[in-house]
């Protein structure tokens, strides 16, 4: 199944392997972040301030031109979210300026996509038990889960958004 972040995709981390809890650790480059740094993913809280942020940096990359495919990461110089952060706005230099203009630092802005990217695997888990099977349960952070649902609409018309422009 395929899963895509659409607001992360926006700023270059398309490339990136969804980082659920438990399905990162077989085929996942990132996987080899310490585990400090995946205990934030799970930890990270979302809320409207920080959504409403994203949706905006999202449409902004949008009309910047700022494209996933304009950036690879070298999964082999990423040992931490900072490593990951570094390449990612490195690719573009519009990114961190846009990112700062938002209020996010590259690390923060990661986490909260990589936060709403576990909360879909595991609302979509719900009812898919092959994936199911790949989620660590206790890891997953449920109020994330409950926002993600509540504000899924939104991110699927998001998602569509970005679709249309990739078949262009």
């Amino acid at each position: 199944m395929k899963f895509r972040y659409v607001l992360a995709a926006l700023l270059a981390t398309a490339s990136l392997v969804p980082v659920a809890a438990s399905a990162q650790q077989a085929a996942n480059p990132v996987s080899q972040i310490p585990a400090s740094d995946k205990k934030a993913i799970q930890d990270y809280s979302l809320n409207d301030d920080v959504f409403n942020r994203i949706v905006k940096v999202t449409q902004e990359a949008k009309a910047q031109g700022i494209k996933p495919k304009d950036a690879a990461t070298d999964f082999s110089k990423v040992h931490s979210l900072d490593d990951l952060a570094n390449q990612v706005t490195s690719a573009d230099p519009r990114i961190a300026p846009l990112l700062k203009k938002y209020g996010f630092t590259p690390r923060e802005f990661l986490l909260a996509n990589l936060a709403v990217t576990n909360a879909a695997m595991a609302s979509q888990a719900k009812s898919n038990p092959q994936l199911a099977a790949y989620i660590d349960q206790s890891k997953v952070n449920q109020k994330n889960v409950a926002f993600y649902e509540a504000h899924k609409g939104q991110i699927n018309a998001l998602m569509a958004e970005g679709d249309s422009d990739d078949d262009r």
